[in-house]
């Protein structure tokens, strides 16, 4: 039962022997129904109001209620609404949390969230590259690294909760936010958004996880589109990313998708949120939904008369608390007390945020916001130089026929629209494009040189021109007869298209900006044919959110692809160029051959080429985990027992040779299965490792692959390791996998109840006899 005001016992919640759990379920019992559910809100106060946010200087929810009247949950996004100094927003959140404090009896603060995706989405802090570059960049202690700064930075400017990492995996490149994902294959989004979470997490920043689940199957890759999947596809495709953050990881929250599976809305998904996540997972952090997600199950979904029933929807099904404010939660005392509602859902739900608050420190009579604050420097030179290696480590060499580097050419025709446009190197949720896109004109508030800037850099004004030929939106600008002439008066081009991020059609990448189909935006495919069909050779350098075809090129000598590498990707695709950086980024995703083809690697049987069944032909130009290094990797063997326990595990040794120069190496470990009682995909990856291989050195990289890797969802909808045969491979690419053996699955059919954690590894360096 709620309890009532009057004299506090602050004893057992303000106890620092006790645990958290045990803190926040003895506050829990000390708090009013309206306290408690105030818990479970948020607001979002910004200098200029929407159709959506109330304005600071009113401060008024959506129905006119003083949002502070009981308490507060989350404050969202005080940094990150607005191009404002650290001073500035650090004096802000002080006020906030002043208020938040002083209007309640019990004087709790507020948990701060904000946008952490490519860096903390706030003016003047560091752009880092995409999660789709981090993923080309098969580093996951870089990635690790790159997140601990992120955290804190965050904790230092006094924010507690991160909404990253997106753990969506990518099923239809023409969706909007491909540059948000890990890219295609569930076991690389997993491992990779595992380190991410374990960096942020380090920093005592909770991560949230994104979006669950399935936002990324939608139809027709539509933003907000409904997903038609089978349980089996499900379970296999989608989830396995977001157990593993969690196990591994360590993440503690989760957020809800604005999609629905086969009529099901995730965030009224009762199954999803308490049947999977906590009952079979074991989760015990937070869910939180989505902006907006509880009304759209109302003027969306239509699941929902009203706001209220939209509430006790999202409550009964695990969302513990509302985002980005409080409107359909609001109704919840009045629904209690109606018997629609069971006060017990409110309190469970408002343990778990109240656990999160008294592991931020938040109820130890310590600051509220950190002192020093105002003095915290967000682009610090840590920061730039994880972003600096980042973007180096991702840079993917697609084809090199001999061009690079490009050390003779007197006379260099720098073309193309993304060359010069800085936004170019950016992620939709980096803040000069997610925000400042509203502030014409406004600075970005960091150093960004364009790779027209770096281009000059490395190899002087005197050697290069350039001419933008087009813009990458619409036919304004277009000036492709110009730069055919300035091709065909140098030794060499160097055509750098792509995206520019933004939001809901304020780019031609990121949420809300799904494409028609895969050709390059604009005008972009016309600039491209006409310098091609100059002869003169030509660097193509693609920049973007998503894959994009690029099977009518072939007359480049060389192709480089940048999935939006960060605020230093310029200089790092420039090093490409030049032979100062070895390229050594390889594919998350596929490169279409054709504008049509939109199918992932993970492809059955039947969605690969089938002769004499159908003409269409979705093998891709470049395939999944592809990518030149100046090395010659010779895989020389494979090798494992004959047989695996299906209750077991088994060490995998592939031995690698380098003919050739020194090279980073990621080893690729495929598993595939001749028969069994599902239809599974042709190949799936299995284990990678990033590896140094100097010229002339053999590796061994030991896998520890435990069998239930192997496992999938069977007909009896049970995750379970089959006995039969299953073929192990190695090599540079999912299309080629030179080493090659066989492993008898061994045992009973073993039914399991969580996936493996990861599939280990280690390497072992033994340098190869000189060889004529």
């Amino acid at each position: 039962m709620s309890a009532q005001a009057g004299v506090i016992d602050q004893g057992r919640w303000r106890d620092t022997t006790l645990s958290a759990r045990e803190r926040a379920q003895a506050l829990v019992d000390e708090l009013t129904l309206e306290e408690k559910v105030a818990q479970l809100g948020s607001v979002w106060l910004t200098d200029a109001a929407d159709d959506f946010a109330p304005t600071l200087e009113d401060g008024l929810a959506p129905d006119g209620a003083d949002p502070f009247a009981h308490g507060l949950g989350q404050l969202t996004r005080v940094f990150g609404t607005a191009p404002v100094s650290v001073r500035e927003g650090v004096a802000r959140l002080r006020e906030l949390q002043h208020r938040v404090v002083a209007s309640q009896r019990l004087g709790i603060p507020a948990l701060v969230h904000e946008e952490c995706l490519t860096g903390l989405a706030t003016f003047g802090a560091t752009a880092f590259p995409t999660p789709l570059a981090w993923a080309a960049t098969f580093d996951e202690d870089l990635v690790r690294d790159m997140a601990r700064a992120i955290g804190d930075d965050m904790r230092a400017i006094g924010v507690h909760q991160g909404l990253a990492p997106v753990l969506d995996v990518v099923r239809d490149y023409r969706w909007g936010r491909v540059e948000e994902t890990l890219g295609e294959d569930p076991y690389v989004v997993g491992q990779m958004g595992a380190a991410y979470v374990a960096g942020l997490e380090g920093a005592g920043v909770v991560a949230t996880l994104k979006h669950f689940a399935g936002y990324a199957a939608s139809r027709a890759a539509r933003n907000h589109g409904p997903v038609s999947m089978g349980p089996r596809e499900f379970a296999d495709t989608v989830l396995p990313p977001f157990e593993t953050a969690l196990r591994q990881g360590g993440a503690r929250s989760v957020m809800t998708s604005y999609t629905d599976v086969d009529g099901i809305p995730s965030t009224a998904n009762r199954q999803l949120l308490d049947g999977v996540l906590r009952t079979e997972w074991g989760f015990d952090g937070t869910v939180v939904a989505d902006y907006w997600a509880v009304p759209f199950l109302v003027s969306m979904h239509r699941v929902a008369a009203d706001g209220a029933a939209a509430g006790a929807l999202a409550l009964r099904a695990g969302v513990d608390v509302e985002l980005p404010s409080t409107v359909a939660y609001a109704a919840l005392p009045r629904l209690v007390r109606e018997g629609v509602v069971d006060e017990s859902d409110i309190d469970r739900a408002a343990v778990r945020h109240l656990r999160h608050k008294i592991e931020a420190g938040l109820l130890d009579r310590g600051p509220v916001v950190p002192d020093g604050a105002e003095d915290v420097l967000l682009d610090s030179p840590r920061n730039r130089a994880i972003s600096a290696a980042l973007a180096e480590e991702s840079i993917i060499l697609l084809r090199d026929d001999g061009m690079l580097p490009l050390t003779g050419a007197r006379r260099i025709a720098l073309i193309g629209p993304a060359a010069t446009e800085y936004r170019s190197l950016l992620g939709c949720y980096a803040f000069p494009n997610h925000v400042l896109t509203k502030y014409p004109g406004h600075a970005p508030g960091i150093d960004i040189p364009t790779i027209e800037d770096a281009v000059r850099a490395e190899w002087g004004d005197a050697r290069v021109r350039s001419e933008r030929g087009c813009e990458i939106v619409g036919d304004a600008g277009v000036r492709i007869d110009e730069a055919v002439a300035l091709a065909r008066h140098s030794d060499v081009a160097v055509l750098v298209v792509g995206d520019v991020a933004g939001l809901f059609g304020a780019g031609t990448s990121g949420e809300g900006c799904d494409a028609p189909h895969l050709r390059l935006p604009g005008r972009q495919d016309d600039l491209v044919r006409a310098v091609l069909a100059t002869g003169t050779p030509t660097v193509l350098v693609v920049v973007s959110g998503r894959p994009y075809a690029l099977g009518d090129y072939a007359e480049a000598g060389a192709i480089v692809q940048a999935f939006f590498p960060g605020a230093d990707g310029a200089a790092a695709v420039a090093g490409v160029l030049s032979g100062r950086i070895a390229p050594s980024g390889r594919l998350p995703v596929q490169i279409p051959r054709s504008a049509e083809a939109t199918g992932t690697y993970l492809q059955p049987p039947l969605g690969r080429h089938n002769r004499g069944i159908t003409v269409a032909d979705p093998t891709p130009l470049f395939p999944f985990g592809h990518g030149v290094t100046p090395g010659r990797i010779v895989y020389e063997s494979i090798e494992t027992p004959a047989v695996l326990s299906t209750g077991g595990a088994a060490e995998v040794a592939v031995v690698v040779r380098n003919d050739g120069a020194d090279a980073i190496e990621v080893v690729q470990l495929y598993a595939s299965f001749p028969s069994g009682p599902i239809v599974r995909p042709d190949v799936q990856l299995v284990g990678f490792a990033r590896i140094p291989v100097p010229a002339g050195a053999r590796r061994t990289v030991r896998f520890t692959l435990e069998a239930a890797r192997l496992a999938a969802t069977g007909p009896d909808s049970r995750l379970a390791v089959e006995p039969g045969v299953a073929v192990l491979s190695a090599g540079p690419s999912a299309a080629e996998r030179p080493a090659e053996t066989r492993v008898r699955l061994a045992g009973p059919r073993r039914v399991l109840l969580a996936r493996a954690g990861r599939t280990a590894w280690d390497v072992d360096a033994t340098e190869a006899k000189e060889t004529a």
